[in-house]
């Protein structure tokens, strides 16, 4: 269907499958399969590590320090900084040595709003924080504590694995978003983890519009061992998906992951080509894709909400990855989407390490906003 679509092969990997992944309760199902083809890759030694340099940040080349130094929650906690000191902050300078009553409460709904908690979950905190408590001191410490579990009890129905199903062959992933949510390099983490962890995986570079992107995902292919279908920029991304499902099903694939350009939600023209990136996809698997993963840049705040909304209209979106949660101030919008879609979040993104992309959870997520 494209004429001019690129397959650009890994080199081999001989020892990906024995690997351990890191994800491996976030990428469930599957046996390991064999390594893809043995063909040397389309781009010398030379010019790849160029291209490395400019679409890749170092610290994905090589997050070895990421490794050693803090675990997971440490980062996460690290990351949430910004949006927990604001919380804790704010409770500390609105409860100490004051009673329960009607201003301090009115108070308190306002911070969490401010957080960006939404106004669902800062009424079920204060709701709970009035059982037996009102009129009476109660202490900061106390009140982060109800926020830890109430904040748990929003997240913890939507924190679910993002499951690869073996009989699906491929199984295929479509990853959407806007212009900048990292979507390119969701990708290629999960590529990595997917190969640790034995699964043959491609990559379709379907955002047509960037060469970057394109650049980028071949650098991820070589790096995983992952096939790469690219076309030439500008070309059609519904035919390029078209053809990098007929590859994934001819040669046995496990997981076929599309990249898509980043578009404006409020985009018509855009937002259809999605579409009929969807209905291409169909034609030749009628349950595909089997997920559709949103994007979401924790720094965008509320219009992460809209964004929410229309790509689950228009492309049918399954499941949610929140990125850049380092260093904002706006990771509580992830509380206020769960309570609004109830759409599952399947991992974090913390930093630009391979190992800052996680499986989410509920209970560290919460305990880490509330400075627990």
């Amino acid at each position: 269907m494209n004429d001019k679509t690129e397959k650009h092969d890994p080199p081999q990997k001989s020892d990906r499958a024995s690997k351990k992944g890191l994800l491996g309760r976030m990428f469930g199902g599957g046996v390991a399969s064999e390594t893809p083809g043995t063909a040397a890759s389309a781009m010398s030694t030379d010019a790849t590590k160029e291209v490395t340099k400019k679409v890749i940040p170092a610290s994905y080349q090589d997050n070895s320090a990421s490794k050693k130094s803090h675990g997971w929650f440490s980062r996460l906690k690290t990351g949430l900084s910004k949006t927990s000191t604001k919380l804790s902050d704010g409770i500390t300078s609105v409860f100490t040595k004051r009673k329960l009553d009607g201003d301090t409460l009115e108070q308190l709904e306002d911070l969490l709003i401010q957080a960006d908690l939404g106004v669902e979950t800062a009424m079920r905190i204060t709701d709970v924080l009035t059982r037996g408590r009102f009129e009476k001191g109660i202490a900061p410490e106390d009140v982060r504590a109800v926020l830890a579990q109430e904040v748990a009890k929003v997240l913890e129905p939507v924190a679910r694995p993002l499951a690869i199903e073996p009989a699906n062959k491929p199984h295929v992933i479509l990853f959407v978003g806007v212009n900048g949510t990292g979507k390119t390099t969701t990708i290629g983490k999960m590529a990595q983890h997917f190969a640790e962890n034995g699964k043959k995986v491609m990559l379709a570079a379907g955002d047509t519009f960037r060469a970057a992107a394109i650049d980028q995902l071949k650098i991820w292919g070589t790096r995983t061992g992952a096939r790469v279908i690219a076309g030439d920029v500008g070309s059609d991304a519904a035919g390029l998906a078209f053809d990098a499902m007929k590859e994934a099903r001819s040669g046995d694939y496990d997981v076929l992951l599309i990249d898509t350009a980043g578009r404006l939600q409020n985009k018509k023209g855009l937002m259809d080509e999605l579409e009929k990136v969807v209905r291409v996809v169909r034609k030749n698997d009628s349950t595909a894709p089997h997920d559709v993963l949103l994007v979401l840049d924790a720094t965008t705040g509320q219009n992460a909400l809209n964004q929410v909304e229309v790509f689950r209209q228009r492309a049918g979106v399954t499941g949610l990855v929140m990125t850049k949660l380092d260093g904002t101030a706006r990771g509580g919008i992830l509380v206020a989407i769960a309570a609004k879609f109830a759409l599952p979040v399947h991992a974090l993104g913390v930093g630009e390490g391979v190992d800052d992309l996680q499986p989410f959870d509920a209970g560290e997520f919460a305990k880490a906003i509330a400075s627990q």
